[in-house]
């Protein structure tokens, strides 16, 4: 989950490498650091900490100047953050950045050892990586680099410089997503297209065992054979001012207010005639009507959002679904048979325990739906059929508009499967449709409903050392990507329960002042939910409730509730989504935690 960074061109290299990896330190700030070419021969700073870290010290002992060089952020797997445990890594000959995990580094470390090769100065398994390329080279790069891929095993992205090839940067990728920047006169390296946008829109995609060569301000490819290739440009859709804060204090702030029109983008394309039409994704009603079974594979706020899915394609389609963390599924050894679907919900297309899933799947007969939001990704490539979120670019850690239009994925999904199987005719589908079609102008009127509730509200939470969240059905689902969002940026312990399972154990933890939030919008299950508000309301809880503007609720029962506008209740989710998020990051904002940057979090996992 580190970001990587290469360049070769006219520029300040150690510029260049900074604010690329500006834009990439979502996917990792244990650590940061560069090598760059001077004046022939390669130097390095790196230090502990955030980037800013790195760049005072750069502006206490001066930075490297020179026109080739690597760079990283790191989020530590191998090894504590620390000055030395930082990438670079570095043999006599060789040094380099990783992104990944390599599995069998310790076997190759011993060999190393045996061989009497070096003495290992980090607790990484990327100098063992570094070391290795050095015992085997011998003047050819490439051939080197070869040898290495045959020998680790593990998910990787490397970009490497040579001391005897000056101004030259390579980069290989296995598993690992790497891409290469097309400039005028100057390429680039980066792990994803937000670190290179800045500078050009241009890119290739870099596959499985290709090596990428810069130099000259050119790359060339070549394959594990060592022959060259040709590889299509791309064009990233999006320009530098997405991946900008644009006069939002933070990122995920400005990618809440950024909702609305994301789910709108994802929609609108995909909806002919009043009716779902998912036929550019690959997706056909007659691919969808023999459907036997749905599992839906994914991890952390993607599972959440298969959860939404779910419910609602089970109450509409009558299909069974099973949602599964991908970590899990992948070791159960599960029932997958001819005509079952599989989808896999990926923010980022490379998580690597979902990409571990479609491996699994290949020869059981069961077809695979991609939902994600990053074109040309791993899990986009490798599945039978792709929906894209179009949400651009997420760059806080804390997911929130790529959950939203996840979400609004689930509902055309369902709205399609249904009418495939006949269990809604066309004219229900297109007052479905049409209503799913309103969320983004509700969901723009619930930010601006409550967010003064939510950021007075979160002052009673920043005290709190637990709290739950609970609702029953889809109210259930939806509150485990609320207590989730809470605790991965405020840090107080939260939980989510089905408000029906409280009375069998956990309404034990229930004491004088512990916020209970109780989610509230399904208004068959009201009732019921209200009178689970209660029993935690009379043993002391500090109830928040957030229920439609129309809800009848006991306000006896209720110390602070969050009325949110109006809709369907089947798409309620998508609505009520709002004030989870905002009382989220407003307790974040209160407790002076940083809402972006997360502690021990990062974006993008692509490690298992």
């Amino acid at each position: 989950m580190c970001g990587i960074v290469g360049y070769v061109g006219p520029r300040d290299c150690t510029d260049v490498l900074v604010e690329a990896l500006t834009k990439l330190e979502y996917r990792g700030y244990d650590s940061a650091g560069i090598a760059v070419f001077e004046n022939g021969k390669i130097e390095v700073a790196k230090s502990k900490g955030r980037l800013s870290d790195l760049v005072g010290k750069m502006e206490k002992e001066g930075k490297p100047k020179g026109h080739a060089g690597i760079g990283h952020t790191r989020w530590a797997t191998h090894g504590e953050p620390s000055d030395v445990n930082s990438h670079p890594h570095s043999g006599r000959r060789v040094t380099l950045v990783h992104n990944g995990i390599i599995e069998n580094y310790k076997e190759i470390k011993q060999f190393l050892i045996e061989n009497e090769h070096t003495e290992f100065l980090s607790d990484t398994d990327t100098e063992v990586v570094a070391q290795l390329l050095d015992f085997y080279y011998t003047g050819n790069p490439i051939r080197a680099i070869r040898r290495v891929m045959h020998e680790i095993r593990g998910s990787y992205a490397l970009g490497i410089v040579f001391a005897d090839r000056p101004e030259t940067v390579y980069a290989v990728r296995c598993e690992s997503p790497l891409i290469v920047g097309q400039g005028k006169g100057e390429v680039f390296v980066a792990s994803d297209v937000p670190a290179i946008i800045k500078y050009t829109k241009d890119y290739y995609l870099l596959e499985y065992g290709e090596i990428a060569v810069l130099k000259n301000g050119a790359v060339n490819f070549c394959d594990l054979h060592g022959r060259m290739l040709e590889k299509e440009l791309k064009t990233a859709d999006w320009d530098e001012d997405s991946a900008e804060k644009g006069g939002y204090p933070h990122f995920m702030i400005k990618e809440i207010h950024e909702q609305p029109t994301a789910v709108k983008t994802t929609i609108m394309p995909r909806i002919e005639n009043g009716l779902p039409n998912l036929s550019e994704c690959g997706i056909t009603r007659e691919t969808l009507k023999d459907i036997n079974n749905i599992f839906i594979v994914a991890c952390g706020t993607a599972m959440h959002a298969g959860m939404v899915g779910k419910y609602v394609i089970e109450k509409l389609a009558r299909v069974s679904v099973t949602v599964d963390i991908a970590s899990e599924f992948r070791y159960r050894d599960p029932l997958i048979g001819e005509n079952d679907l599989v989808i896999i919900i990926s923010q980022s297309g490379e998580t690597a325990d979902s990409k571990a899933v479609l491996s699994l799947v290949k020869g059981t007969g069961a077809k695979t739906l991609a939902v994600v939001n990053v074109k040309g990704s791993s899990i986009a490539r490798e599945a039978d059929m792709v929906i894209y979120t179009h949400a651009g670019p997420e760059i806080a850690v804390a997911s929130t508009k790529a959950y939203m239009v996840q979400l609004s994925v689930m509902y055309l999904l369902a709205f399609e499967i249904s009418l495939a199987k006949g269990k809604i005719d066309e004219e229900k589908c297109r007052q479905l449709t049409a209503q799913l079609e309103q969320v983004p102008e509700v969901i723009d009127a619930a930010i601006n409903k409550v967010v003064d509730e939510c950021q007075y509200i979160s002052t009673k939470l920043i005290t709190a050392d637990s709290l739950l969240y609970i609702g029953r059905g889809l109210d259930y689902a939806l509150s485990m990507e609320g207590s989730l969002k809470l605790k991965e940026i405020s840090y107080i312990h939260s939980e989510s329960y089905a408000a029906g399972e409280l009375k069998h154990g956990t309404i034990s933890l229930v004491e004088e002042g512990m916020p209970v939030i109780a989610v509230a919008t399904q208004n068959t299950l009201l009732e019921k939910t209200v009178s689970n508000i209660k029993e935690v309301k009379a043993r002391g809880a500090m109830t928040i409730v957030i229920c439609d503007e129309k809800a009848e609720i006991d306000e006896e029962a209720v110390d602070y509730m969050i009325r949110i506008p109006q809709i369907n209740e089947t798409l309620m989710p998508m609505v009520a989504t709002v004030p989870m998020q905002l009382l989220a990051y407003y307790t974040s904002v209160n407790k002076g935690n940083d809402v972006d940057k997360p502690r021990n979090l990062a974006k993008s996992v692509t490690v298992e």
